[in-house]
């Protein structure tokens, strides 16, 4: 990685702390609406709201609902399985409520910007950017709003783009912005196979960000390790990876 001059990353749950922000977003939304959403218990109400974010953020991103539609969705579904209906324009106006909430949340992890210094003292000139699978303007305000938009030179949304990881063309696009070959990049995402196989078939140094200390599945192990993933714990581990 001598020749290395650019470093992508995955915004959240990579540097942005959007798991956190999520579950501290419904679980205050829920205890402002009260019965019936707020007597269910902490760990249901997250988990609930983790795996429609999941679900219908997928659907989104495969092209089968629109961006206003995934959180329509969510909204609805959640209300639903505390007795509650909802009808679009009321989805809507669920989500935008709940969305404040979130949004007062907004924060990095602990790791990200001593991550960021420790890797330009260890490679003079490396260039940092964001590849991220959503909506552009959305990102790119969470962006501005914790302060990365004053370290990344660039920010590629898979809304913009066309494509989403772990299609090749988002990461070869990415390298296209910053003018640089494939194997002159690295990319970083707590997403094995979206982020760190994907980015490494695409000829990237691939990274997988393993926070929570996830055991793969058979088939993720193999083909991580068919395509030279490399796994590290926290961020702080990235600059002596790279830089090593």
């Amino acid at each position: 990685m001598s020749d290395l001059r650019v470093v992508l990353f995955d915004l959240d749950d990579t540097l942005f702390a959007h798991r956190a922000a999520v579950e501290a977003g419904i679980l205050r939304y829920a205890e402002t609406l009260g019965p019936p959403y707020g007597t269910a218990e902490a760990d249901e109400v997250v988990t609930l709201w983790h795996d429609l974010e999941e679900e219908h953020y997928h659907s989104y991103l495969a092209g089968r609902l629109d961006f206003e539609g995934q959180r329509q969705a969510r909204a609805r579904d959640f209300a639903a399985r505390h007795g509650v209906e909802l009808d679009d324009a009321q989805a809507s106006a669920w989500f935008a409520d709940y969305f404040e909430h979130y949004v007062a949340a907004w924060s990095l992890h602990d790791d990200a910007l001593p991550a960021l210094d420790a890797l330009e003292a260890a490679i003079p000139g490396v260039r940092f950017g964001l590849i991220t699978n959503g909506d552009l303007a959305f990102q790119g305000r969470k962006v501005e709003a914790v302060g990365l938009d004053a370290r990344m030179k660039h920010l590629i949304a898979s809304g913009e783009v066309g494509v989403a990881k772990p299609d090749a063309a988002i990461f070869h696009a990415a390298c296209d912005v910053f003018g640089v070959h494939p194997d002159q990049a690295a990319y970083v995402g707590d997403r094995l196979r979206t982020d760190a196989i994907g980015s490494a078939r695409a000829g990237l140094t691939g990274v997988w960000l393993n926070r929570r200390n996830a055991i793969p599945s058979p088939e993720d192990e193999l083909d991580a390790a068919t395509a030279g993933v490399r796994t590290i714990p926290s961020l702080a581990a990235l600059p002596p990876l790279l830089a090593g």
